[in-house]
């Protein structure tokens, strides 16, 4: 191989391709603490963003869709980020996404913790379509 070829040979076999435990990436366990507890949050905000509604029923439908809008970005922006994250195959940010996903719909989208609005045989929806797989 080539010079610059090999260098990139090295860099793929240097990038993790299983799962794997441990701070190895981080400097100290407080700042793989810290790593965890902001995947966490992150993934409960994609969550919150998911299911609740920020915009008033009477404003004017063309800022209602502008900010539907910019809020449907700042979600899935997140998202890729979470997924950029857990993409570092560490199994404690896999969890801690799952988790967070997890506590984030049971706060924000379960009807443990909120009355569901209905109209008619229909329940009301939130400003953004949910995340589909």
């Amino acid at each position: 191989m080539s010079g610059s070829g090999m260098n990139m040979h090295q860099k793929m076999m240097n990038s993790p391709m299983t799962f794997s435990w441990g701070k190895k990436s981080t400097e100290s366990l407080t700042s793989y603490l810290l790593d965890l507890g902001s995947v966490f949050l992150l993934s409960m905000l994609v969550e919150c963003l998911s299911h609740t509604r920020f915009i008033n029923s009477i404003a004017n439908d063309v800022v209602a869709g502008l900010l539907q809008s910019v809020l449907y970005g700042v979600r899935i922006g997140l998202a890729y980020l979470v997924m950029l994250l857990v993409m570092s195959c560490n199994v404690g940010i896999f969890l801690a996404a799952v988790a967070g996903f997890s506590a984030g719909f049971l706060l924000f989208g379960s009807r443990v913790f909120r009355k569901s609005e209905t109209v008619g045989m229909y329940q009301k929806s939130t400003d953004l379509p949910p995340l589909n797989c």
